[in-house]
């Protein structure tokens, strides 16, 4: 990455705000300041760090400055007939990318396609004393600190400020079709779970409200074969469209409800939990995504009940949105994860001043 004034002026900023111990709250776009722990310290704009460094199509490789405008990616990469496979959540206009990776959040492929850190080649980023540092490269090959540039994906900005990324994007699919079923959860996760072992073009589903939402993609002759085997009620492709997209980017009838009831006292909570896990009866309104890896639920319960709910089925729960974040928005880490977390924050940031607080409390 070349020197540039908009780099230089953070750099300068941060020694600064180590120097005398300050705190500063990273900010992108702000369209995740709901997300993680409380805002706290001066706010560190990432704004001006934007621009696409390179593109390699054939190569499926982008590198990108941090605080370029998500969208603006997704459109260079669309002219190319790519895209981030991940589905990346927007929630609103002005999301960057490196918001994208240190929120670390993905959308409706992830059970296929994988998550952020999966296209994570590299990164550029300044530590807490204002020192770059370079990690990864442009290719899978290049392993030298390519586990590092990865544990900035969902990091939330306590252990640096990313200033440039390389990410692996993929074509878009030649051909996709959506299909929907009117089951209830039990009967939805079976077939999911067994629609799952067989070789068949899924990069999607749903469950809301008695109806299961599959979305096939993938070339033409195998999306249709897959649909004329599963069978199901064919969604109109622009209705489909923006029920993906709705579902993505928290637009949807479901996340609309939710955020209504949060605004009434009630909690959204995403459980992480295994796929073949049956129904978790709790009380609220549930959306499974992911083959039932990621189950929403927007309930009143109190924290410890939910999350003991989702630590006896085998996962844990995040506080996606909520007031009341006493009991803390992340699953508690155990104590050998929590020192390895402590000590990584103690590496990269010594004076604890990046998003304090914003991963887990004292952190």
């Amino acid at each position: 990455m070349m020197a540039d004034q908009a780099l230089e002026s953070l750099v300068e900023r941060i020694k600064s705000a180590h120097a005398s111990k300050t705190p500063l709250c990273l900010r992108g776009g702000g369209t995740k300041d709901f997300y993680g722990g409380a805002l706290q310290g001066e706010v560190l704009d990432l704004t001006p760090l934007a621009g696409i460094s390179s593109h390699e199509p054939s190569e499926l490789v982008v590198t990108v400055r941090a605080g370029t405008p998500l969208a603006d990616l997704e459109a260079a990469l669309a002219a190319h007939g790519q895209c981030l496979p991940f589905e990346p959540p927007r929630f609103a206009a002005g999301g960057t990318v490196g918001g994208m990776v240190a929120a670390g959040l993905a959308g409706p492929a992830r059970a296929t396609a994988g998550g952020v850190r999966d296209y994570v080649l590299g990164a550029t980023m300044l530590n807490g004393q204002g020192e770059l540092l370079s990690f990864g490269g442009q290719v899978m090959k290049n392993v030298a600190g390519y586990d590092v540039s990865r544990l900035l994906a969902g990091s939330m900005g306590v252990l640096g400020v990313i200033c440039e990324v390389s990410l692996k994007v993929l074509p878009l699919p030649p051909a996709t079709l959506t299909l929907r079923f009117e089951l209830d959860q039990t009967q939805a996760l079976g077939q999911v779970n067994r629609w799952g072992g067989q070789p068949l073009p899924l990069s999607a589903s749903a469950w809301w409200d008695g109806m299961l939402v599959l979305r096939l993609s993938g070339a033409a002759a195998a999306v249709d074969a897959a649909a004329k085997q599963l069978g199901g009620e064919v969604v109109d492709p622009v209705m489909a469209a923006s029920f993906w997209n709705g579902l993505r980017d928290h637009t949807d009838e479901f996340f609309v409800g939710a955020k209504k009831a949060v605004d009434g006292g009630a909690t959204l909570w995403r459980l992480s939990v295994p796929q073949v896990i049956g129904p978790i009866k709790l009380p609220g309104e549930q959306l499974l995504e992911w083959g039932g890896g990621q189950r929403w639920l927007c309930t009143p319960l109190p924290a410890a009940q939910v999350r003991e709910a989702a630590a006896n089925a085998g996962g844990h729960a995040v506080l996606f949105r909520g007031k009341d974040r006493a009991a803390g928005v992340f699953a508690p880490l155990k104590p050998p994860l929590d020192r390895i977390h402590r000590e990584l924050k103690s590496a990269f940031d010594p004076a604890g001043i990046l998003n304090p607080g914003r991963l887990y409390p004292g952190l």
